[in-house]
């Protein structure tokens, strides 16, 4: 399984006192050689972390994969086909909420969704779509055109009791399979730690993972490139 780095928080701690350091960049490039297999950035409408000058220095400096997290709006899109990351990922977007909290509602947004893609994929740029593990949300993302789905695994990191993680556990796993049968390639993300990621070693249709905060909070006593490895280490163990 693969990790992708979420380097948000690098920005947010930089951010704290309007300074340079540390830089999202540089941590980009460390977790790179830690062994990440992508770097992933969230450009928000208010550029609460990331911001735009961020995105162009990624976009010059990772080597393995850039994978743009945004709102589906006409500027993001733009912005996207101009800074050309290999991957985008759509999620939806609310002003007042921490971190995003729950899947892309993609019911209500299908015909908008299926003309924002085209442009963007025209532009030799894939498209991610951030769900929940349902079925129609799968059918809906692969009859868009999608080229592959994150599952929101939000509600799953919430759960306490064994019967309720193990549920939640089975329906990912569900919905994975049945994306990979639909021909999505599939990943996962939100709420991932070193804990509650190892169940995700026995999906097998869960090609990588992508984590931020549980990676960003042990680099703080460990260092990045450590607490990169140590991940996987974990999930692929």
């Amino acid at each position: 399984m693969r990790l992708a780095v979420n380097i948000d928080h690098i920005a947010t701690l930089r951010n704290a006192r309007n300074e340079q350091q540390p830089d999202p960049v540089t941590a980009a490039a460390i977790a790179e050689l830690g062994g990440a297999s992508g770097i992933v950035c969230h450009l928000r409408e208010d550029r609460r972390h990331i911001r735009d000058h961020d995105l162009e220095r990624l976009r010059e400096s990772v080597t393995t994969k850039l994978d743009l997290e945004m709102a589906m709006t006409e500027e993001m899109q733009q912005i996207a086909i101009r800074t050309k990351p290999e991957l985008i990922t759509l999620v939806p977007e609310k002003r007042q909420e921490l971190t995003t909290e729950g899947g892309f509602d993609i019911v209500n947004n299908f015909d908008s969704l299926v003309e924002f893609i085209k442009p963007v994929q025209g532009a030799g740029i894939e498209v991610s779509l951030f769900i929940e593990p349902e079925k129609e949300a799968v059918l809906l993302a692969a009859k868009a055109g999608a080229d592959l789905v994150e599952l929101h695994t939000g509600p799953y990191s919430l759960k306490k009791t064994t019967s309720d993680i193990e549920a939640e556990i089975r329906r990912i796993r569900t919905a994975a399979k049945f994306a990979r049968d639909s021909g999505l390639r599939v990943v996962a993300g939100h709420g991932l730690n070193y804990y509650n990621i190892l169940p995700f070693r026995t999906i097998e249709e869960i090609e990588e993972v992508s984590i931020g905060h549980a990676l960003i909070a042990r680099a703080t006593m460990t260092g990045l490139e450590a607490a990169v490895r140590d991940m996987l280490r974990t999930i692929n163990t």
